[in-house]
């Protein structure tokens, strides 16, 4: 269990959508501990296995002090309402875009032990989840901004100081472990 580099913007990783998971084992539930030390310690807002190198279903977020994490997500919108707002992304790292997302999202999936839990979320959760589910269908936040924000986004992403590097390791110390609350239904 420990903080692992995060695959940069370039990586085909980031592009290629995950596998679902099938095994329940310690080894999911490493994966799930690594995903969320590692998110602490970038302080990030939530963080995808595809993120740190591992092609599966599996994300975790911390919003509004509450962590959780997610195996194998179905996420639907609830309502039509949606929300511009700035986003960012550890894989992106020092960049944040106006994007658009759904306000309200009910996300169903399993726990690391293989329970069935269901997720309702609005505005920053509900935007975390839509972002790293995202990130396990091979699709960068970047690529949900209209035409001529992508492209100004992108000519500024070309000259980042990150460029030609393939990940980048947090430095902090993860933080302490928040409520975690989800339900079991």
């Amino acid at each position: 269990m420990s903080v692992t580099p995060i695959r940069i913007m370039g990586d085909p990783v980031l592009r290629t959508p995950a596998a679902p998971v099938v095994d329940f084992d310690a080894e999911l539930r490493r994966l799930v501990t690594d995903l969320t030390e590692t998110m602490h310690a970038a302080g990030g807002a939530g963080l995808a296995a595809p993120q740190i190198g591992v092609g599966l279903r599996v994300f975790t977020w911390y919003v509004d002090g509450e962590v959780g994490h997610l195996v194998n997500p179905d996420v639907v919108p609830v309502g039509v309402e949606t929300e511009e707002d700035a986003e960012g992304c550890l894989s992106i790292p020092g960049f944040r875009f106006d994007c658009r997302r759904h306000l309200y999202v009910a996300a169903s999936g399993w726990n690391m032990h293989g329970e069935p839990i269901r997720v309702e979320g609005s505005h920053k959760l509900a935007r975390a989840i839509q972002h790293e589910t995202d990130h396990l269908d091979g699709v960068l936040f970047v690529d949900r901004l209209d035409a001529q924000a992508r492209e100004a986004a992108l000519s500024v992403l070309a000259d980042a100081e990150w460029q030609g590097h393939d990940s980048w390791l947090p430095q902090g110390e993860p933080a302490p472990a928040p409520v975690v609350k989800v339900s079991p239904h």
